[in-house]
């Protein structure tokens, strides 16, 4: 009898929907291309500034909560139960829901390892810019606190979940739900310390302009797709990418704006050469000498001022 329900429940992965399955691939696929941007942005100008640390918590714990929360609902562990009975081209296509997150959470964390790993701490120490690093530059503190509270929710995750799964299984779907909410709390103020640090620099920085156009109308779709293989009951997986992609297209006409601003004002040349905070970027008293003096001679050749506050930083090409 058992096995009689266990093959009706499961009779759903066996019905594959070509257009939800294609979609599906679409989907993942364009997740991983959409993250790229960002990755190599960070990368290649060698820093994270102008990226915001509580945006980076915000999102990593934001993402580690939506993945847990899929893994853990109810209609997740029947599919993933249905495996064993099912051949293994369904079980894979039946699961790229629960793809789609897993790879948006190791993308967004990603991103979070770079934060650490390229986060300026060490300016070159300059009288004249003192209170300008104070006020704008992140503290290595600041790093450190959100590498600390991000781990610590991952653990947090694991452990409540391993409890659960072990002593009270039947609560397993009110913690998914929890989860979910948390992701969606989450997601819904991700943005706003993003928005802001932008807004105070008036420039785009590390943050990548082609991620979030891929993102922006990708959540939408995303949010679709989710809603077609969960329906309202899902609600708190798809709920958080609507949330997302509203904000994440505020974020995006933001930068959209402040860059065109800077290539009316200073046309063709790299962020890097009108930078107002040199001594973030420079390793040594020598390397800012020569950044404060290239800056007075592109100054002087220019009819309209190149130093602007608030203005981009980076003395290596974008």
């Amino acid at each position: 009898m058992e096995s009689f329900l266990q093959g009706d429940v499961c009779q759903d992965l066996r019905e594959i929907s070509v257009v939800n399955l294609i979609v599906s691939i679409v989907i993942v696929i364009g997740m991983l291309i959409s993250y790229l941007p960002q990755h190599v942005r960070i990368i290649s100008r060698g820093t994270s500034e102008g990226i915001s640390p509580y945006f980076v918590l915000l999102g990593t714990t934001s993402a580690t909560s939506a993945f847990a929360n899929i893994l853990l609902l109810p209609k997740s562990r029947q599919d993933i139960a249905c495996c064993k009975e099912v051949e293994t081209f369904h079980c894979v296509a039946g699961l790229l829901g629960i793809a789609q997150l897993g790879v948006q959470w190791i993308c967004f964390t990603f991103i979070f390892v770079l934060f650490l790993v390229f986060f300026r701490y060490n300016a070159v120490d300059d009288p004249d810019h003192e209170a300008a690093l104070i006020e704008e530059q992140p503290r290595w503190q600041t790093a450190l606190l959100v590498a600390s509270l991000t781990l610590l929710h991952g653990l947090a995750v694991i452990i409540v979940t391993g409890i659960l799964s072990t002593i009270a299984h039947d609560k397993l779907a009110i913690w998914a739900n929890v989860l979910g909410v948390m992701a969606a709390l989450l997601a819904a103020v991700q943005y706003i310390p993003q928005i802001w640090t932008t807004y105070h620099l008036k420039h785009v920085g590390s943050l990548s302009i082609p991620m979030m156009c891929i993102q922006t109308p990708g959540g939408f779709v995303f949010a679709g797709s989710l809603f077609a293989r969960l329906g309202w009951a899902g609600w708190s997986s798809w709920g958080i990418f609507v949330l997302t992609a509203t904000m994440q297209g505020l974020l995006l006409s933001m930068a959209i704006y402040y860059e065109i601003q800077r290539r009316k004002e200073f046309g063709d040349q790299m962020p890097g050469r009108s930078t107002s905070h040199p001594e973030h970027y420079a390793n040594n008293q020598e390397q800012l000498q020569a950044s404060m003096d290239r800056q007075d001679r592109d100054a002087a050749a220019e009819t309209s001022p190149l130093l602007k506050s608030g203005g981009n930083g980076n003395s290596r090409p974008n």
